[in-house]
């Protein structure tokens, strides 16, 4: 057997993360002996409620908010359209929302839907180095703009935006703010009682608990309207039969995700950093994609002339290597990224982008096994179809990456 059949060498934790032994520990018993309803009128149902309170408590601990500001959903997507929703729908008469040009598709996909629908949806550009003008964003906003809604941090570089200013501008002019938290809660400090942040989105299965489940901060008296209307759950919030199982396990992940943040994140950034500058220096022509400094101490993103991201990822995977071109809700699609090109990257160069993303249960041994074998894959795609080096790294330069010589 080989040895890339013998590992899994996994670098794709923004796309999602392993489940982790402790959270299927905590999950196990309900669905094995405390498998009721909570909504159930006699004991062996309600008595779960006690649970869902003490998940609800984990779960705000982790963004320090207060437990009746949590709303249980099944995922980031559903947080982010209920945050919206919710604006619109107590808002009737402002029709105009604004978005940045590279959220993720549960936003971009659901602005073009609103668009269908009559709204008017503003999509802010971006740097090119990923981050955002501030002051576009007074700009944008009119008396009819209903919601800002802009990530925290990108989930194909990493990149962070200003949340906090963000925040202030929009409540200073009464406007309604989220943001989508999902890859930053957890790997850099949230803090709700730091922000202006009325909304914001987190998901389980990015901070080492199953899919299938997540949540949306609603600050106390915040207007809002249920996205999911059914029986009553999350206090007429949110319908639906409560996913017991999952919500312990994320809040097992939550409570755990506090820890990782103090005794973790150093550790997966050395590791990060080691990866990158082991990429830019043995890979000629590459580059790397996004601010240095304001990013995710876990995602590089790198772009490599001459090569698809696609067949790299395919020869990655024989030696097994997990890693991705951007989100895995685009993955095996022929467009170059959106969040790439909206920094300026030519199509050409963004389809040559992959991403590493490292989670705490990555190791140096997965870095030195990434750095062995990526750059004789780049080299054989490379040679495969030659081009002008020359011309490649003035692609590159232009690009705003830091350049290795040809």
């Amino acid at each position: 057997m080989s040895e890339a059949e013998n590992r899994t060498c996994y670098l794709d934790n923004n796309a999602t993360t392993r489940v982790a032994p402790e959270v299927v520990e905590a999950m196990t018993p309900y669905f094995t002996e405390n498998w009721g309803n909570p909504s159930a009128a006699y004991g062996f149902g309600n008595r779960l409620h006690k649970d869902l309170d003490q998940a609800r408590e984990q779960v705000a601990a982790l963004i320090n908010a207060e437990p009746q500001e949590i709303i249980f959903t099944s995922c980031g997507t559903e947080s982010n359209n209920s945050a919206i929703h919710a604006a619109l729908i107590t808002q009737p008469n402002k029709r105009h929302v604004i978005t940045t040009k590279v959220e993720h598709a549960a936003n971009i996909a659901y602005g073009a839907q609103l668009q269908k629908q009559g709204y008017e949806v503003t999509y802010l550009p971006v740097e090119p180095d990923g981050s955002i003008d501030l002051h576009l964003l007074e700009l944008a906003i009119r008396p009819d703009t209903a919601i800002v809604s802009m990530m925290w941090a990108n989930n194909e570089t990493g990149v962070l935006f200003p949340i906090h200013e963000a925040a202030a501008i929009c409540r200073s002019k009464g406007v309604p703010f989220h943001t989508d938290a999902v890859q930053a809660a957890g790997k850099v400090d949230v803090d709700v009682k730091l922000s202006e942040v009325d909304m914001l989105s987190i998901s389980g299965h990015k901070l080492n608990a199953p899919k299938g489940v997540g949540a949306l901060f609603v600050k106390r008296r915040t207007p809002y309207e249920s996205f999911i209307t059914g029986g009553g759950q999350e206090r007429g919030r949110r319908g639906g039969t409560y996913n017991v199982p999952y919500i312990v396990g994320f809040g097992k992940a939550a409570e755990m995700g506090v820890i990782h943040l103090t005794r973790d994140i150093h550790r997966v950034r050395t590791l990060r950093d080691k990866l990158e500058q082991g990429i830019l220096n043995q890979i000629k022509v590459s580059c790397r994609n996004g601010s240095h400094d304001a990013r995710l101490p876990n995602t590089c993103n790198v772009c490599f002339h001459g090569v698809e991201a696609e067949a790299v990822l395919l020869m990655l995977d024989r030696e097994g290597i997990c890693a991705s071109s951007g989100s895995a809700c685009k993955t095996g699609s022929i467009e170059p990224s959106h969040v790439l090109t909206a920094m300026g990257l030519k199509p050409s160069l963004a389809r040559g982008a992959l991403r590493f993303s490292l989670g705490v249960y990555n190791t140096e041994e997965d870095v030195d096994y990434l750095l062995e074998k990526l750059p004789p894959i780049i080299n054989k795609l490379r040679a495969e179809t030659p081009g002008d080096g020359e011309d490649a790294a003035v692609a590159v330069a232009n690009a705003g990456g830091a350049v290795v010589s040809a």
